[in-house]
């Protein structure tokens, strides 16, 4: 019986960047007006193939990262989120994305690469709502990347990556709530942030405030995971299904 040679289907790699901040307390995502096609003039993650076959997928969202936000590693941080790899979503052919999770505080107005006409801070709301509309996967990409975030600011100590070197507990829950989408009462994430040891620490000086007494600054801890966690409220929908189901 005779055996056909088998040859590797051409597969083509690319990285992606979900790259959050906090603009004007709103949670934002850095996205990209496509300047060719396909989907030329949608919007997209900033991205893109790898250099060349030597370069490392790490290195690539490195790239990717400092040609749009000019940041490096040790400002940033960065960690891979999912790969993504259906058949149909990129009409060019077999594309498979690496896609990685980018969080780091106060971030510039972008500028667009070389192969973007525009690029801006999107509310991370108008995307999730579907009022910004993206190109290829990259919705879905974005709803598993603020997933990962709203997650693991329940669990670690994710959300001090929003901060800059020295805040204060405000702009800390101001952190939760942006990304949570929700309010916070005060008192009660004063007490639960102060529960968790080495989770923030105090930075030995102040912030002087218009009025008032002034704001006592902090710095992250060497605490990475919160023990115990902050967990995030149930939406109001939630809330009501449960009571409910208790009636």
């Amino acid at each position: 019986m005779q055996v056909e040679p088998w040859s590797p289907p051409p597969v083509l790699l690319t990285v992606d960047l979900v790259i959050l901040t906090l603009r004007r307390g709103q949670m934002c995502i850095l996205l990209v007006e496509r300047g060719e096609d396909p989907f030329q003039g949608r919007l997209a993650l900033p991205g893109g193939f790898l250099n060349h076959a030597g370069e490392e997928i790490l290195d690539a969202a490195h790239r990717e990262l400092s040609e749009e936000t000019a940041l490096t590693a040790g400002w940033v941080h960065l960690e891979q989120l999912a790969t993504y790899g259906a058949a149909g979503r990129d009409p060019r052919g077999r594309v498979v994305s690496v896609a990685h999770l980018a969080i780091a505080p106060r971030l510039p107005e972008p500028v667009a690469g070389t192969d973007a006409a525009d690029a801006a801070w999107v509310p991370a709301e108008a995307v999730l709502s579907g009022e910004a509309e993206l190109a290829f996967d990259h919705l879905r990409i974005v709803q598993d990347g603020i997933e990962r975030a709203r997650t693991k600011l329940e669990f670690s100590a994710l959300a001090t990556a929003f901060c800059g070197e020295l805040f204060t507990i405000v702009e800390l829950q101001q952190v939760y709530e942006a990304v949570w989408g929700t309010e916070l009462d005060t008192r009660n994430f004063y007490r639960k942030v102060q529960a968790v040891k080495g989770f923030i620490v105090p930075a030995g000086s102040e912030r002087r405030a218009t009025g008032g007494r002034p704001a006592r600054l902090y710095r992250a801890g060497p605490q990475t995971a919160l023990i115990p966690p902050l967990i995030r409220p149930a939406p109001p929908a939630a809330e009501e299904n449960t009571r409910e189901e208790r009636v």
